[in-house]
């Protein structure tokens, strides 16, 4: 929701992929070699600790788009130079446009998202099928499938959320924010409904 540019914004589900293959084939690699398992307890908790990401992503994005919309100014009285300058709180339509131009938001933080998402419930039946292979060419091969899937499937869905966003902020520039405080809503609420579940099926 933050982005105005088409191929950025697609990118970051490829990011986002790439993060959930790389959490899934160390898991897959551990349990292949290594012969582990992960019990339920434990895929509930890193279940949890993406709900608890959803609500810290939900809320950085409110906090940004507050700050794009209010701005503390602090200038000189016009008409009196020798008066101690005043602050002004300031509306802004629009956000800062060019902020978002390094590999931070572009390539690692989706990354990190998509490697707690892929530690989280999404990997679980992909787990499963690999705990019944035996042969561990045909599991990493199965892991490198899987990887690919996923990376073409965020690519797939970044596509597609971000048509209807660009054509709005190119077309409708006073929804930009709203979109935003929508977004940020939706996934701390999404969040907190999802980690208060959680948390009372991990408390019994």
């Amino acid at each position: 929701s933050r982005e105005k540019s088409f191929f950025r914004s697609c990118w970051i589900g490829v990011f986002w992929g790439a993060g959930h293959t790389l959490s899934l084939a160390i898991v897959g690699a551990a349990i292949v070699f290594l012969k582990l398992n992960i019990s339920e307890r434990l895929g509930g908790w890193l279940e949890f600790l993406a709900a608890l990401m959803l609500v810290v992503l939900g809320a950085r994005v409110l906090y940004r788009t507050w700050q794009d919309q209010f701005h503390l100014h602090r200038h000189p009285h016009a008409h009196t130079p020798d008066a101690p300058p005043h602050t002004h709180w300031h509306l802004h339509a629009q956000g800062r446009l060019s902020e978002h131009s390094g590999w931070l938001h572009l390539g690692l933080r989706p990354m990190l998202v998509g490697i707690v998402h892929g530690a989280a419930g999404s990997g679980a039946l992909m787990l499963f099928v690999l705990s019944t292979i035996e042969c561990p060419l045909r599991s990493l091969l199965y892991i490198a499938i899987f990887g690919i899937g996923s990376i073409a499937g965020m690519l797939i869905v970044s596509l597609l959320l971000s048509l209807p966003l660009q054509w709005t902020t190119r077309h409708v520039t006073s929804a930009y924010h709203p979109m935003q405080l929508v977004a940020g809503l939706f996934s701390c609420f999404f969040g907190i409904y999802l980690g208060l579940d959680l948390w009372s099926k991990l408390s019994n």
